[in-house]
């Protein structure tokens, strides 16, 4: 079964590819040394068969290709066999990474099936698509759902679905624009899909920046998945909701810090109690503001607040109003009761 979070409790976190290879072999599995270069959990790819999932009609949502006269063409030729999906698998596994795929088509479920995989992450257009979801929760295995387009209803018959077959289930806040504003990520939600269904909640991100990522795993996120290309200047439809290598390292890096940090909750009093030292090296004591004669009696004029610390502290300056000097002081000399009528 797979932990939807590392051993140290930090967020599990899947490095996207999705069509990033652009029907390439080559760059597919490059992607899965990038993948793990820059500190992901998981590598995921999209398995499309476009017999099984398309018509001539699909229309493209970004029209972004010279070559592919329909979108079933680009499906076609994103096309790999079962075999490809299967060494892409076993070299995902030699660079310790879960090898994740988004299944289209029962066509798809089957043929990663017998690849093997660990969790069936649901895009955000297939959260109504029963039949699937059934097909993918038959096999035991997590499903997480991806909430992009779905209304609560949606989402309320895709969690039972996947329930009513005993399968693990977790759901994703996403929002279905490339990129995604801030205004847009719905950081929110995500509180809000752990409280409606009690299962353990993603951030399927798409605004191109580490910040997403890394103020999910503030808020206590078990998932989170990013788009990832080599380039900015990479071919394709989500290049421009997609992380570069850099990019992704940064959010890996704070998202791992922020889980740390979390792990570790800090007793006030404790580190207080272990400051003193500092706090007398950069703390300030009352001490005469300028040469004083004895019988002065002190006021404002005569003191002044200075470092280090462990003296007549600040916060009582005004208990010296008044008082009289027993001795004279120079110049910064330290004001005590020992110098005071």
């Amino acid at each position: 079964m797979l932990a939807v979070k590392r051993q140290d409790g930090s967020p599990f976190i899947v490095a996207e590819v999705a069509q990033a290879h652009d029907g390439s072999l080559g760059s597919a599995h490059a992607y899965i040394d990038l993948a793990a270069g820059v500190g992901a959990d998981a590598v995921k790819f999209q398995t499309h068969i476009a017999d099984a999932e398309s018509t001539e009609r699909e229309p493209f949502r970004v029209r972004f290709s010279r070559q592919d006269a329909s979108r079933r063409d680009y499906w076609r030729r994103m096309e790999f066999t079962a075999d490809q999906w299967r060494g892409l698998a076993d070299h995902a596994a030699e660079r310790g990474l879960v090898f994740l795929s988004s299944a289209f088509s029962p066509a798809a479920v089957d043929l990663l099936g017998a690849v093997g995989m660990l969790a069936w992450k649901v895009g955000s257009g297939e959260v109504t698509n029963l039949p699937l979801l059934r097909r993918m929760a038959a096999t035991g295995r997590p499903v997480w759902l991806s909430s992009g387009m779905s209304s609560w209803a949606d989402l309320d018959a895709a969690v039972a679905t996947v329930r009513g077959l005993g399968a693990p289930v977790a759901v994703f806040q996403c929002t279905t624009a490339y990129p995604c504003p801030a205004e847009r990520l719905g950081l929110n939600v995500l509180a809000e899909l752990r409280a409606r269904y009690g299962v353990p909640v993603g951030l399927s991100d798409h605004s191109a920046t580490p910040a997403a990522g890394i103020a999910a795993a503030a808020l206590g996120v078990d998932i989170i998945e990013a788009h990832i290309v080599f380039s900015p200047h990479s071919f394709g439809p989500d290049t421009p909701a997609s992380l570069t290598p850099d990019a992704f390292k940064a959010m890996v890096d704070g998202v791992r810090f922020v889980a740390r940090a979390l792990a570790h909750p800090v007793d006030k009093a404790v580190e207080a109690a272990a400051t003193t030292e500092l706090r007398t090296m950069f703390g300030r004591s009352v001490v005469a503001a300028r040469p004083l004669s004895a019988g002065t009696v002190l006021g404002e004029d005569d003191l002044a607040l200075k470092k280090p610390g462990g003296g007549w502290p600040p916060d009582r300056l005004e208990l010296l109003m008044g008082r009289v000097l027993r001795v004279p002081l120079a110049l910064d000399a330290p004001l005590s009761e020992d110098v005071l009528v």
